[in-house]
């Protein structure tokens, strides 16, 4: 449902847990808007969770200083991979209604949680992540050393509050691109890769992009199907429309 159907008919997004990742400007900016969502009614959620390592994060001294006080916001004091472990280990059913919030800057998590995911369940194959054989089709894309590849459409810097709108701020043309779209065509291009997974990144409400945890959990049995019928590369992909992480899950 988009943001305009959700006002028009007074219906708010429910969410059990949301949880943000980093509580410094891109986390608290998020958290800032969960709460106005909240305060004008377009949103419910029973707690927002953010995860951040540095106990004296902006998240930190708001909390302090009162700024969430009418909304249900903690901190936890953690690094995100192991919050991440703990959290989408819990029961299926009880965070089938949760959902994550990334940062634009953070690393693949995601990644490294299905691979952290594949190693308790096959502590005896042999688990890497292996470089794209190809460079993805997007104006802008960069293979980093540790294997992972980052892409986007735009060859200009974009605001951390853009919802990606059908017609683009910065071109002022129709947005004609989806990342989504591009995991795919990496993904059929390369006849070694079983298959892809994508971790969309849809603006829900009030600019805060986010992920079902239910796509998440769905993400994990694929890739468990996919390993247990033999050897496997796994393209994985953490995308907005716009911008997007690669890397290919190896299981030998």
């Amino acid at each position: 449902m988009t943001e305009m159907v959700q006002i028009a008919s007074r219906v708010p997004l429910a969410f059990g847990r949301i949880v943000v990742i980093g509580g410094g400007c891109y986390g608290s900016w998020y958290t800032g808007q969960l709460q106005r969502a909240l305060q004008r009614g377009a949103l419910t959620a029973t707690e927002i969770v953010v995860v951040d390592r540095d106990p004296s994060c902006r998240v930190a001294r708001q909390l302090e200083d009162g700024v969430y006080r009418d909304a249900p916001v903690v901190l936890v004091t953690q690094d995100w991979q192991p919050y991440l472990g703990h959290w989408l280990a819990a029961d299926p059913a009880t965070i089938a209604v949760d959902a994550l919030v990334p940062s634009p800057l953070m690393p693949h998590l995601l990644l490294d949680w299905l691979v952290e995911r594949a190693r308790t369940r096959w502590p005896d194959r042999t688990l890497t992540i292996q470089p794209l054989r190809q460079a993805p089709p997007t104006p802008w894309e960069r293979a980093a050393p540790d294997g992972r590849h980052y892409v986007s459409f735009a060859t200009w810097t974009c605001p951390v509050n853009c919802i990606e709108p059908a017609k683009c701020p910065a071109t002022r043309g129709e947005r004609s691109w989806s990342m989504p779209q591009v995991v795919d065509r990496v993904a059929a291009d390369d006849p070694q890769i079983v298959g892809a997974v994508t971790f969309h990144c849809r603006h829900r409400t009030y600019g805060v992009g986010m992920i079902d945890a239910s796509e998440l959990l769905d993400a994990d049995r694929r890739v468990a199907q996919w390993g247990r019928e033999g050897p496997a590369q796994v393209l994985v992909g953490t995308v907005s429309h716009c911008h997007g992480a690669l890397g290919l899950l190896s299981v030998v």
